[in-house]
């Protein structure tokens, strides 16, 4: 065999490995990205069931969390809290949809998910609707996907 067929044939094995290599990894982040959606679902089922500790599941233990109002919460349980204290109130009756903007794998373990959330909500006897733009940072530990960090912030309707 001469040394030119053998270094094609190399090569050629070489590509078939580089491929084979690439087709795991994006099978990988397609269950990855598959697993992130679905954090993202179980949010928007817990808020629409109003129900707190259902909505604060996904959420890592020690989790950040900003407000649409700004205000810091930090950890699960406290999240949990404020959201049985507001689904009891002013979001008793809510329904909020969640629309996934973009997934971004940052690392292997770490995601950056944008989500449009549309509200509607009672207040005063009318319906109210609102929007927001929500970043979601999450961590993959232990195989598992959690919410890490949650900020949230309103979109306003009216032209700048």
């Amino acid at each position: 065999m001469s040394q030119l067929k053998k270094c094609f044939i190399l090569v050629a094995v070489m590509f078939a490995l580089a491929l084979s290599g690439k087709a795991q990894t994006s099978q990988k982040m397609s269950q990855d990205e598959t697993a992130v959606r679905q954090i993202v679902q179980q949010v928007q089922d817990g808020w629409n069931a109003h129900d707190g500790k259902a909505f604060a599941a996904p959420f890592n233990a020690d989790a950040d969390y900003v407000v649409v109002n700004g205000m810091y919460i930090n950890g699960r349980d406290a999240i949990e809290k404020g959201h049985i204290g507001i689904f009891t109130t002013i979001y008793k009756d809510s329904r909020n949809i969640a629309t996934i903007k973009s997934v971004r794998f940052l690392r292997k373990d770490v995601a950056v998910v944008h989500i449009e959330w549309n509200l509607e909500f009672n207040a005063g006897g009318k319906t109210q609707k609102g929007q927001a733009l929500n970043t979601m940072i999450m961590t993959k530990e232990k195989g598992k996907w959690g919410i890490a960090v949650f900020q949230n912030t309103p979109i306003q309707t009216e032209t700048r």
